[in-house]
């Protein structure tokens, strides 16, 4: 029977949860690097047993660290990240000087056909690879170098990359998501970038059309369609079925757009998830009942799913790493709050249930799903 193993990555450690195919009985492991925030965790599709890490303090600065044995031990690796030629070359979004800064790795993107190759997306914005399994990394330098970087702005959390997307068919294509200017897609394999914003109206931007400054929270793409994106947006949750070309609204009869974290059933590409929060300035459900919404049209029609979830007194968020699916027979569906729970619904949201309750603020959540 297969297994699944759930990587969370909070704000004081990382911890590794595991469970059989049934998903009811479950194993707790850590805190890993007890006291640092765990921006996010992520497996090698090629190599299960392969685990990034991103451990970052305000204090002690940034580590990348990585697993060979499914998270039971852990090395630092390759924490000397090389930008290409920035300092004191670009202008900052209101248009005075500033140099890149390097300030922590908000995603780790294993490759899906390379053991040894490695995404991160950065902050301040940048993309960076390796091909050594995190030893050594360079700069994906395409992507700052197209003209729209004195547009970039950074949104509350800051100018981050925090969304990378491998397209499994075209090799050569991937999409990333900066908060705030938007989301990009590159056809060749990261030498040009574009933005594919057309469709998303930000209304707090001089002009809410514009093609960069809008404010993606995060991106999710079935592999079965990778030309079908869902989107949840800084207010609006959109879809594109044309790589990002262009985007439409799906908000629908959700209670209320805002959110940040959006993730797809593993075996219905139609079917997607979205955890509504009250607003911009109140991160938190309404009414305080925590309700993750599902789609099974591929958006505009949508259901609250709230049996084994907190439905009184729950001022709780959900952020954009936070939701992740596997790939069972029957997909299960996670995701963990800011309140330190972490959920499990093995029947695709119609019943969920905490799998550890009273950990640190949950900054991200993964699942492995392991023969």
């Amino acid at each position: 029977m297969s297994k699944v193993r759930v990587l969370v990555g909070t704000k004081k450690g990382a911890f590794v949860l595991a469970a059989d195919g049934e998903r009811k009985k479950w194993s707790v492991d850590g805190p890993f690097f007890a006291g640092w925030e765990i921006y996010h965790m992520k497996g090698s599709p090629v190599n299960p047993e392969r685990i990034y890490a991103s451990q970052t303090s305000a204090w002690f600065g940034q580590m990348v660290q990585r697993s060979d044995d499914g998270g039971k031990s852990w090395d630092a690796v390759g924490n000397e990240f090389a930008y290409e030629g920035v300092a004191g070359t670009h202008q900052w979004y209101d248009g005075t000087p500033h140099p890149w800064e390097f300030k922590r790795v908000w995603h780790l993107e294993p490759s899906l056909t390379e053991a040894e190759t490695v995404f991160a997306g950065i902050e301040d914005a940048a993309l960076f690879k390796s091909t050594d399994g995190g030893g050594t990394w360079a700069e994906v330098a395409g992507l700052r170098k197209h003209g729209s970087g004195p547009a970039w702005q950074p949104g509350a959390g800051g100018m981050c990359l925090h969304t990378i997307i491998l397209d499994p068919v075209n090799a050569g294509r991937m999409y990333v998501a900066i908060s705030a200017a938007g989301s990009f897609r590159t056809d060749d394999g990261g030498q040009t970038w574009r933005p594919i914003n057309r469709g998303l109206v930000s209304e707090f931007m001089p002009d809410p059309h514009a093609e960069v400054g809008h404010c993606v929270h995060h991106i999710a793409m079935h592999p079965s369609r990778p030309d079908r994106l869902f989107m949840q947006k800084h207010w609006d949750v959109m879809r594109s079925d044309d790589a990002g070309e262009t985007w439409h609204e799906v908000s629908g009869n959700l209670p209320t757009d805002f959110g940040f974290v959006i993730d797809v059933h593993a075996h219905e590409p139609e079917t997607i998830y979205v955890v509504p929060i009250k607003s911009d300035q109140e991160h938190f459900p309404l009414d305080g009942k925590l309700q993750v919404f599902r789609s099974r049209g591929g958006g505009h029609d949508w259901e609250a799913l709230t049996n084994g979830l907190p439905q009184e007194n729950c001022y709780v968020n959900v952020l954009r790493d936070a939701m992740a699916v596997d790939s069972l027979d029957e997909c299960g569906v996670y995701f963990g709050t800011t309140g330190g729970q972490v959920f499990v619904s093995p029947d695709g949201g119609d019943h969920w249930q905490a799998i550890v309750e009273n950990l640190p603020a949950v900054l991200s959540v993964e699942v492995q799903t392991i023969p």
